[in-house]
Formats: C-alpha cells, sequence, structure tokens
C-alpha cells in the first residue's frame, strides 16, 4: 500500500528520470536474476505512473479544446 502512495506522489518527470535509469541498467547487465526481475517490476510500475500522467494530460488537452471549440461556435452564432 505504501508503494502505490509513494507511486501517486511521484511526478512524470521523477517517474521518467528514474525508469530511464531502470532501462539503462537493465540494458547494462551484470545483475542478479533476482535483481533483474526487481528492476523489471520497477520498471513496469514506472511505466504506470507515466502512462497515467499523460493520459491525464490528454484528457485535459481534449477537455480544453472542446471547451474552446464551443466557446467559438458560441461565438459565431
Amino acid at each position: 500500500m505504501t508503494s502505490k502512495v509513494a507511486e501517486e506522489a511521484l511526478g512524470y518527470e521523477q517517474a521518467r528520470d528514474e525508469l530511464i535509469e531502470v532501462v539503462r541498467r537493465l540494458e547494462a547487465g551484470g545483475t542478479t536474476l533476482e535483481e533483474s526481475l526487481a528492476l523489471w517490476e520497477r520498471g513496469e510500475e514506472l511505466a504506470k505512473v507515466c502512462r497515467r500522467w499523460l493520459d491525464g494530460a490528454r484528457a485535459r488537452l481534449d477537455a480544453a479544446l472542446a471547451e474552446e471549440e464551443t466557446g467559438a461556435d458560441g461565438d459565431s452564432e
């Protein structure tokens, strides 16, 4: 449960930067199977955090564009 709270507190840039580091470590090799699995799992969690941020940003943009479009339609009448 604490992990979920910590994930939600991560900003997009923090999660992205940590994910980049996880990928770098996995690609470099030299870790045990257990360490690699833990890194993979952390990477999956971080990717989900990033996806939630990006989905939220997309929703905000779509809402702003829809509002702008609605406002433009109202001005033309």
